[in-house]
């Protein structure tokens, strides 16, 4: 996506890609179109199955801040294709990623999907609601605070390289059930042969 690259190729940055020989590579992503990249389709279907994502703010002393955000699948929600949101439950109570967010409200988001080596990362502006719970979840149980409203400016597939396969564990608790089950199956199946061939 080219507004991605556009904001995150600063001059430093593509200095080293010339340096290491990437800069033909990615030449291309800062000659599109300076207006916001869009959540598509493949983007909506990913941010849906999400239960959880990174947001990283910065400090009035430009110290960098990154905060994990958690919560049912879905609860970070595409709005349009400009548009994400999510309820901001009551977390440690420290409100750094909300006290840096009054000083500068340019955030980047980072969406992980370990099971399949895939990640999206996100760059936007976001706006705080305090007292919204119009983006809250029902049934989960969580006091919620305030909304966060983000608008997306840009949008970027990384490669998987090097991201380590986690399955959720209830995704292994299913599985190893049916593997289980199986092999319960499977003595009792053998016990009645063996009983069948003494007979």
């Amino acid at each position: 996506m080219s507004r991605f690259a556009q904001l995150a190729f600063t001059e430093s940055v593509q200095a080293h890609q010339k340096a290491h020989g990437s800069d033909r590579a990615y030449r291309r992503m800062l000659n599109g179109s300076v207006e916001a990249d869009l959540l598509g389709p493949d983007e909506r279907a990913f941010i849906a199955e999400r239960d959880s994502f990174y947001i990283a703010t910065v400090s009035e002393t430009g110290w960098p801040y990154i905060q994990h955000r958690g919560g049912p699948p879905g609860f970070l929600q595409v709005i349009d294709e400009h548009t994400l949101g999510f309820a901001d439950f009551r977390g440690n109570r420290q409100y750094i990623t909300r006290g840096n967010l009054d000083h500068d409200d340019r955030v980047s988001l980072f969406l992980m999907d370990y099971a399949n080596q895939t990640r999206l990362k996100l760059l936007g502006r976001a706006r705080v609601v305090e007292g919204d719970q119009s983006l809250a979840e029902a049934g989960y149980a969580a006091k919620v605070e305030r909304a966060v409203i983000i608008q997306i400016e840009g949008i970027d597939w990384n490669c998987p390289q090097h991201i380590p396969r986690l399955f959720p564990r209830d995704a292994v608790e299913h599985a190893l059930g049916h593997l289980q089950d199986r092999i319960a199956e499977l003595e009792r199946e053998n016990t009645r042969l063996r009983e069948a061939v003494r007979a």
